[in-house]
């Protein structure tokens, strides 16, 4: 099998990929760069490629989706958490 073939991967982890892609994408990267974030972060999920089958069970890393939704409540917030420390420390101050 080649080298950068998608054979070994479940439909699933297709179609994350490519989901993620789309975002990459729509935040400016090129399509090249864009689905090599994806199948990046389906790897590191899942470790790697996983087709269907007895015994191939095992636990998926959520650290990837977790960073995500962490940094967009963040932006939703307003501002990083050392300007809401320095806002807290002021109105202490009055």
């Amino acid at each position: 099998m080649p080298r950068g073939s998608k054979s070994k991967y479940s439909s699933k982890q297709k179609r994350q990929a490519h989901h993620i892609e789309e975002g990459a994408k729509s935040r400016g990267y090129s399509s090249k760069r864009a689905a090599q974030i994806g199948y990046a972060t389906v790897n590191k999920q899942d470790g790697g490629g996983k087709k269907a089958g007895s015994g191939r069970g095992k636990t998926s890393s959520k650290s990837s989706s977790r960073a995500g939704g962490r940094a967009s409540a963040r932006s939703r917030r307003g501002g990083s958490r050392a300007a809401h420390a320095r806002a807290g420390r002021a109105a202490h101050r009055k």
